[in-house]
């Protein structure tokens, strides 16, 4: 059905929707707030209070590009695509994810499933059906990790395979070296000054994503630490400085990260690649298998050796190289 056979109020809502997405996808900022605010309004949507913390790791990710230490190790071309490759997918988990959201909202609005208009929006085929099946059976928990593999095979081919971002970032050097010293990381803050996370390995691979954010919404909703974390991720005003949780550490870091709004322009973007990621066939019951129960979530010491082995990376550098940068 095209949208012009819609009945006029779906086809407002569309419109609506589509507004409203646009809004909230401008930059960084507004994607960690617009998730945090749709979590507040519906708590059973744990990936939305999930995608939001990740989205802060990623506006912190960002701003370490323009911090005192990178700006002296990286070159600025290097890091503009660093920094492009983070909006990108950014940018396409949010305009992807959040018309799925509104659509829930605006069903439980009307008591009706409305997942037949995520055909407007180009979701996956995958994540209609789950949305279907929540909605008669509401599995909270089978609806986040669904959301999770959506999501990392949404940004899989327009972003991680894309030819001039895998040659450019992924095959290059620093990131090359990057993840076999183990700086990668995902973290959840806490204002009583413990970091909580896990280190991202091979995250060019699909499935190795999938269980990272699966390990993640472990973290978020069932560790003994879980109150400590969200209070943080619902509390703390999202600047993309890492100031937003270094400031509760016991002890002071060198690196000093700007403001995200101060630092980077707004960037347009535009969805090029409409095509379904999912085809009937795949085998999606691995996705779905229970994690173990992780060990060491407390990274607050690994986190301080990891600054301070980086801080002597970067005045190491400086001698070793006479022009200062990394290309």
């Amino acid at each position: 059905m095209t949208i012009s056979q819609l009945p006029p109020r779906e086809k407002q809502l569309i419109s609506n929707i589509k507004k409203a997405t646009n809004r909230g996808n401008i930059d960084n900022i507004s994607r960690t707030i617009f998730y945090a605010l749709f979590f507040k309004r519906h708590k059973e949507i744990r990936w939305a209070l999930l995608a939001s913390i990740v989205s802060r790791n990623a506006g912190w990710n960002m701003t370490d590009l323009e911090s005192n230490w990178f700006r002296e190790l990286l070159s600025l071309k290097f890091r503009s695509r660093v920094f492009l490759t983070y909006e990108r997918a950014n940018w396409c988990i949010f305009s992807d994810a959040y018309p799925q959201l509104l659509l829930y909202e605006y069903s439980k609005k009307w008591n009706r499933p409305l997942f037949h208009l995520l055909d407007y929006f180009h979701v996956s085929t995958f994540m209609k059906k789950e949305w279907e099946r929540f909605w008669e059976c509401p599995e909270i928990e089978r609806l986040c990790t669904a959301l999770i593999i959506n999501e990392q095979h949404v940004i899989q081919k327009p972003v991680i395979e894309h030819p001039q971002i895998k040659k450019h970032v992924f095959q290059s050097l620093v990131y090359i070296t990057e993840e076999h010293l183990h700086f990668s990381y995902v973290l959840f803050p806490t204002r009583e000054g413990k970091l909580y996370g896990f280190y991202v390995k091979n995250f060019t691979d699909v499935k190795e994503r999938i269980e990272l954010g699966k390990k993640l919404a472990w973290l978020l909703y069932d560790s003994d630490d879980t109150f400590s974390i969200r209070k943080f991720g619902l509390q703390i005003e999202h600047t993309g400085s890492r100031k937003d949780y270094e400031r509760y550490l016991p002890w002071t870091i060198g690196k000093k990260t700007p403001f995200l709004r101060t630092t980077f322009p707004i960037v347009g973007h535009k969805r090029e690649n409409t095509i379904d990621w999912f085809h009937e066939g795949m085998e999606m019951k691995p996705f779905f298998k229970d994690i173990k129960k992780p060990k060491d979530i407390d990274i607050t010491s690994w986190y301080k050796k990891k600054m301070s082995q980086l801080e002597f990376a970067v005045k190491t550098e400086n001698r070793l190289l006479p022009d200062g940068v990394i290309k």
